[in-house]
């Protein structure tokens, strides 16, 4: 049973069946979309009325954060398993190399898409790489919405004809984007995935596997990026919410 912390949605599902349901999506017409909460993004929907109905609309709401899981537990509810932005990333690629699907990279700074598309052109050769943008531009996820540049980008995404889009444009914008122009965009698939476009460029190196095993992620990229701290200071106000909120955590059908 999927369940909600602190009125975000979390789907309560591994990472098998998130990509038997990414398989799914992958044969309707329609867009669906894919968000990865964390802590962070949970404690911003909380400030944020409206962007806790964005984070709410995704079709998926995968459980990013070792924060999560530990809300989850600690309120006897607990979520099978984490599912991160980068593991379903890569899966989506695994998936879409063996049916030959194509792709649209959107975000990271301007020339970091094309080394992450010789990466993703080395290792899934059945991937087409239909088309690829900076995250660097006016829209409504920075409050310029229908302006003439989001117009030239949602056709530029659609022209190519691309079943799936990764959208790396940092937590907030990157989901702002997807919701407000999710009935402009033809794809099939869209996820939020932050970084990934940066680890596929070999732009950001991911923490090794034994460190995200234990979900310390957060650690790794702090030591990495010391500019992290002020946002990472929303992990221990959330681990306190968690602890003196009555019904932090509720089973939702």
């Amino acid at each position: 049973m999927d369940i909600k912390i602190l009125g975000v949605r979390i789907n309560n599902i591994d990472i098998s069946e998130t990509i038997a349901k990414i398989n799914e999506f992958f044969d309707n017409d329609k867009l669906n979309y894919i968000y990865t909460p964390n802590p962070e993004i949970v404690m911003r929907a909380g400030r944020d009325d409206e962007f806790k109905e964005i984070i709410n609309s995704a079709s998926l709401n995968l459980c990013d954060g070792i924060g999560l899981m530990i809300a989850s537990k600690l309120k006897k509810k607990p979520l099978k398993s984490r599912v991160t932005g980068y593991d379903t990333s890569i899966k989506i690629l695994e998936l879409m190399n063996e049916k030959g699907l194509s792709l649209f990279l959107l975000g990271a700074k301007p020339g970091i898409a094309e080394k992450a598309i010789e990466k993703i052109n080395h290792d899934y050769p059945n991937i087409v790489v239909a088309g690829y943008n900076n995250g660097y531009f006016k829209g409504s996820h920075n409050g310029n919405a229908s302006c003439d540049e989001e117009e030239a980008l949602i056709k530029k995404i659609n022209d190519s004809k691309a079943d799936a889009i990764f959208v790396g444009m940092g937590a907030g914008y990157q989901e702002k984007f997807i919701y407000y122009n999710k009935d402009k965009i033809n794809s099939r698939l869209a996820i939020a995935n932050g970084g990934v476009i940066d680890v596929l460029a070999g732009n950001v190196k991911i923490a090794p596997a034994f460190i995200r095993k234990i979900g310390m992620e957060w650690l790794y990229r702090l030591i990495k990026e010391p500019k992290r701290f002020k946002r990472q200071l929303d992990i221990p106000r959330f681990l306190m919410k968690i602890i003196f909120t009555k019904n932090a955590v509720e089973y939702i059908n």
